[in-house]
Parts: C-alpha cells; sequence; structure tokens
C-alpha cells in the first residue's frame, strides 16, 4: 500500500489481483467505513460481489451515518457530517455510486453532490447568538491574544510524540479558552477542554486551508437530505445490486487467531514493541450471535488462507438512546457489543490490538457522552423565529443557517442548525427539521431547571425556544403544540477524543497480518506504506474521510491493490495556506504593529530590506502580514 498525490492515480484503473477470485471477504459492521470496504472489494479489488458478507448488530446499515422516522417519536438524526472538497478518498468513493435521486443520466452521488453546492453554495448569515437570539456580533474575530496566537502556534509545530497523553488544556491557556476561536473551534468539532492535544494538532494541520471558514462555515458543504438517504442508501443499494450480502441482527462476539499471544505473538515483545514484520498472523474464525434466532442462536465461520475479514472495532454511537417528546434519553452505560469485540480481540495480545479502554471504558462516560435531539415543527409559529437569526427562509429548499449557530451564553453551550428543507423525503412540506445538541448536559439549562440529561423532549425544546428569542409566555404553548422532539444519549460520541498515546490504537492492518484488518475511527491510519516506510500521517477522526481511508487502506493492502491511496490533502505544506491561516488568526493585525522595542520607522525600513523586492514580501503583503 503507498500514498498517492494528483490526479494521475486519481483516475487509474488498477489491474485485477492474482487470486482475487478464490477469496471471500467478511466484513463487521455495515457502518460508512464497513460499506467503503465492500465498495473497494467489488471495484477495485474486482471480488466477485457474491463473496463478500456484511456482519451487522443492528437491523439496518449506516452506523452513525443515521437519518430516519420513528414511529410514535418523529424523524431522529444523532449527528450530522460536515464535509469538504479534500475528502480525497469518500469522493474516490462516491464517484462510482450510482444516483438514486438525479434525474441525468448516468449521474452519481458526488455528480449530485458538486452540482448542489456549486448552485447553492454554504455559508452562514449568523453564527452566534447571545440574550435569547440577538446577534452576538462576533464577525469573522478569533479574538485571539498574543499568549494564545503563541500557544496556538507552538502546539502547531510540536511533534506528535511530545502530545501524547497530555490534554488540549495542558498545552493552551486561559486566555485561549476565552476567545472566539475556540467557540467556534469547540463547537464545531465537539472538542473539550480535556480531550486530545494530539487529536487537536491533527486538526489544525488538516484544516489549516479552513482556518477564515470558520467564522461562517463557507468551506463546508452539505448533502441534500440527511447522511442515510443522500450517502448510506445509494450505496447500500449498488452494493446489493453487486450481490453484496447482509446480514443483520448477528452480533459478531469474538474473533480468533493464529500468531498471536501465547500462540507465538507478541507477549514475549516489550511495552508498545510491535512484533517482528516478518512474524505472520491470521484470523482462524469469527463466532457471533444471530440475535433474531431463537434464544439467541449460536453460529459462527473457520476462516481459510483465501478468507479475508475486516473488523470494525469500538462505536461512537454504541448504546445510543433515543426518548421522545415526553420520555428523557437514557444514559446506558450497560454492555457495549462494538467496545467488548475489540476488548476480546485486544486481550489476545496487548498492546499489538490496542487498549480499547483508552477511548470507551465506562469510567470515561462523564468525559465522553454529550446529547443531541432532533426538533420537528408542526406549524409556521416557529419559523418565523428561526428565519430572524438565519436571515433566510427555512422553507426555501435551499442553505438555511449554513451550519450550527451557538448560543454562546447558554449554560448547555447549545448549538443547532436547520440544513436545507425537506431534510427527509418523507417530511411533509410544510415542517422544519432542526438538529439541536449540547456539550454540557450534566448542568442545570437557562429556561428549564435541569440538565439537558434530565430533559424529555418538550424540555428540551423549551431550552432551545428561549435562546432562539420566543417570549417567556408563548414557550409553553409553543413546545407543547407546535413541535415534537426526540432526545438522543449518546455514551461515547466523541471517545475517539480522548488523550492516547501512539500505540493505543491498531495499524489498519497490523505489521505479520496477512488476512485481517481493521476499519473504522478506532484504526490508525497513513502509519504503514509500501517499503516499511511511514506516510505524511494519520488522518483526522470524527469525519466521513476517516471511515472511507480506513477501507481503502485495508483494502488495498490486504489485496494487493496495485492503485495508491490518497495522501491527507497537504495544506498544512502549503505555504499559501499557512500565510492565510496566520493572517486570519491575527484578526488582520499586521506583523509589524503592536509593542517592539525597535523604533517602527527602523522596523520597516529593516523589514523592507529583507523581503522588498522579493516573492516572500509579495506573499506576506497579499495575506495582509505586512
Amino acid at each position: 500500500m503507498y500514498h498517492s498525490a494528483g490526479n494521475y492515480e486519481a483516475f487509474a484503473r488498477p489491474l485485477k489481483p492474482a487470486g482475487i477470485d478464490s477469496k471471500t471477504a467478511w466484513i463487521v459492521g455495515s457502518g460508512l467505513a464497513g460499506l467503503a470496504t465492500a465498495a473497494f472489494l467489488v471495484r477495485d479489488a474486482q471480488m466477485p460481489g457474491d463473496r463478500i458478507t456484511v456482519l451487522e448488530e443492528l437491523d439496518l446499515p449506516g452506523g452513525a451515518l443515521d437519518g430516519s422516522e420513528e414511529r410514535h417519536k418523529g424523524f431522529v438524526i444523532r449527528g450530522g457530517r460536515e464535509m469538504e472538497a479534500h475528502f480525497e478518498c469518500l469522493w474516490d468513493l462516491f464517484r462510482s455510486v450510482p444516483s438514486l435521486d438525479s434525474d441525468v443520466a448516468g449521474a452519481t452521488v458526488l455528480d449530485e453532490f458538486y452540482w448542489l453546492n456549486k448552485k447553492d453554495p454554504n455559508f452562514s448569515l449568523q453564527r452566534a447568538t447571545v440574550k435569547q437570539g440577538r446577534d452576538a456580533e462576533t464577525g469573522t474575530s478569533f479574538a485571539l491574544g498574543e499568549k494564545a496566537q503563541a500557544e496556538l502556534a507552538r502546539l502547531f509545530l510540536a511533534t506528535e510524540e511530545s502530545l501524547e497523553g497530555r490534554r488540549i488544556n495542558d498545552v493552551l491557556g486561559k486566555e485561549f479558552f476565552q476567545s472566539n476561536f475556540w467557540m467556534y473551534w469547540r463547537t464545531m468539532f465537539a472538542f473539550q477542554e480535556w480531550h486530545s492535544a494530539l487529536e487537536m494538532k491533527r486538526y489544525l494541520h488538516r484544516f489549516v486551508n479552513h482556518i477564515g471558514g470558520m467564522p461562517d462555515f463557507s468551506t463546508l458543504k452539505f448533502t441534500r437530505y440527511n447522511q442515510y438517504e443522500s450517502l448510506v442508501l445509494p450505496l447500500v443499494t449498488w452494493l446489493k445490486g453487486k450481490g453484496v450480502k447482509f446480514e443483520y441482527g448477528t452480533e459478531v462476539r469474538d474473533v480468533e487467531f493464529s500468531g498471536v499471544g501465547g500462540d507465538g505473538g507478541g507477549n514475549d515483545k516489550s511495552e508498545g514493541e510491535e512484533a517482528p514484520a516478518t512474524q505472520e498472523k491470521r484470523a482462524t474464525h469469527i463466532s457471533w450471535i444471530q440475535r433474531h434466532a431463537k434464544e439467541g442462536e449460536e453460529g459462527g465461520v473457520d476462516l481459510g488462507p483465501d478468507d479475508l475479514v475486516f473488523m470494525t472495532i469500538g462505536s461512537l454511537t454504541e448504546n445510543s438512546d433515543a426518548g421522545d417528546n415526553h420520555t428523557p434519553a437514557r444514559l446506558n452505560d450497560g454492555p457495549a457489543p462494538a467496545w467488548d469485540l475489540w476488548r476480546r480481540i485486544a486481550a489476545k495480545d496487548p498492546p499489538f490490538f490496542g487498549r480499547p479502554d483508552v477511548f470507551g471504558a465506562r469510567e470515561l462516560i462523564p468525559e465522553t457522552k454529550w446529547e443531541s435531539a432532533t426538533i420537528t415543527t408542526l406549524d409556521a409559529k416557529i419559523p418565523k423565529y428561526i428565519e430572524r437569526i438565519c436571515k433566510r427562509d427555512p422553507l426555501s429548499g435551499t442553505v438555511v443557517t449554513g451550519g450550527i449557530v451557538t448560543a454562546m451564553d447558554s449554560k448547555w453551550l447549545l448549538s443547532w442548525t436547520v440544513n436545507r428543507q425537506p431534510h427527509f423525503k418523507a417530511q411533509p412540506p410544510d415542517q422544519v427539521v432542526i438538529w439541536f445538541y449540547g456539550l454540557k448536559v450534566d448542568v442545570e439549562g437557562d429556561f428549564v431547571k435541569k440538565t439537558m440529561q434530565e430533559c424529555n423532549g418538550e424540555e428540551i425544546t423549551k431550552e432551545w425556544l428561549y435562546h432562539l428569542g420566543v417570549p417567556r409566555e408563548d414557550i409553553e404553548g409553543l413546545a407543547r403544540d407546535s413541535a415534537r422532539c426526540v432526545p438522543v444519549m449518546m455514551p461515547y460520541v466523541t471517545s475517539f477524543f480522548m488523550p492516547r498515546s501512539g500505540t493505543d490504537r491498531p495499524l489498519v492492518v497490523p505489521r505479520g497480518a496477512r488476512n485481517f484488518a481493521f476499519i473504522g475511527q478506532f484504526a490508525e491510519t497513513g502509519a504503514e506504506v509500501e517499503g516499511g516506510g511511514k506516510g505524511r500521517g494519520g488522518d483526522t477522526i470524527f469525519t466521513t474521510e476517516y471511515s472511507v481511508r480506513t477501507a481503502m487502506e485495508a483494502t488495498y493492502k490486504l489485496c494487493g491493490v496495485d492503485r495508491g491511496v490518497p495522501e491527507v490533502w497537504a495544506s498544512t505544506y502549503d505555504v499559501r495556506c499557512l500565510l492565510d491561516a496566520a493572517g486570519r488568526l491575527r484578526d488582520g493585525k499586521m506583523l509589524l504593529g503592536g509593542k517592539w522595542w525597535i523604533p517602527e520607522w527602523l522596523r520597516k525600513r529593516v523589514f523592507g530590506w529583507l523581503v522588498g523586492g522579493t516573492v516572500v514580501g509579495e506573499m506576506l503583503a497579499q495575506y495582509g502580514l505586512i
């Protein structure tokens, strides 16, 4: 497996790998990573679809990419997906998946997405509010002082090794956490002060080209409908047309291996040291329980030399619980199958298979949980308040809020968004679906004197209406008669942001693995490339791109697909992006401004002598730094 850049390999079709027709693939989990794995097996490895089986614990595919209408409750979306132009692996996948909605012959999901976002580009007209729906007037300002800028620069330049196990508040100080930048950042990406400084560094590098677009979301792109109908459904339809089999209600309990642990694996190696690359390791058996069978039928399959297994480990939406308008969502901290599977696997050869409890231990749930809610308006009374804030007609069919709107003075630190409507194909034309979430679910609200976790859907709607600017005397009636709300508690939703070391997640294809790979948000990408060298670092978790990247790396390496995996978009190596980000983070203040011990006239003369008449000087001026 190797990385590539540019369009030479992006447009190439690989030759069929030798022996692929005799191989069989088993995929654990039908989230985006599992579905993408099946797609790359069919398209690039050219494996016959009927030799691929997807094993899924739930009754439908998609994992975190959900969107449904639950009987007696209403529409439900647990989260939304912010996408951008340089999700190279994601768009490489969907360029091959036929659209289910376009009336243009031969159109793909990528085609319809591209046309939509060209015609209706995304941007926000109001990013934040205070005092019950008033404009917070943050403008484009990041409000970062000199000290906070210096700390952020040090974090950007630090090595990943130096940040292992450290939290964001270990490396950034009080001034930073009071800035608009942190408000934009934490609410956009769901970071908390106690989350991993290493992951924040990766985000800074990955999205440095988007710094200028953070205040108005002008760099983001969204699908026409919810993520299930826009992405999952066309992908699953295409895969089924290719013969791929889906087994729902199947909880994979364990995977057995040869060449690991006491069977000649890595128990004799020192902590953190990988087993020799020549040590061959194979998956030999998958065991599962069929939940729909009488009393749960146990089953499994022995894996031979031509069987491949791709395992999704961990899950951000595991044990999600949905309440309703009159019932709070429940915090389910009981058995968690996706995490328990990883624990059983990891116990066979620690730390070769990673350390799941760094991310998903039950005692960490207070630091990994938050709650979302889907609010649906039932008449025309509430949408007028939405329009007052977003300055667009919510029922226009085009961009509405353009991303989340954060109530900066909310005790829950609540944010809400209205995507293009209808957000569901079955949605009545006069209804508006709103996605809402709070980062502080254990704090008493401003209007409803309960924690978000204690609130039912109607009470959550009341808190939202309060911050929307609805008069107090109208809140009770509108929440009761003009909306319905489905709250969802997710115990592990930010588990992948917990402080970690470089070996806490297993490699996508561990060294020595011959027929197995790990996929999804808890496998480490970019670490192993052709020749045993290192790639340009891993991608950023909590993105659709990450799931698809793990699938591509796994498929290409195990099947010997001779085509490059697109490298992570290298904006962090582009001096133009770095200069633009520096100028934006300084809120337009030039480098020659501020307090210096050198007189201004001498400062300008020396600087002019150094860069005047050079390309460097032209670029510094172009980006407003001099």
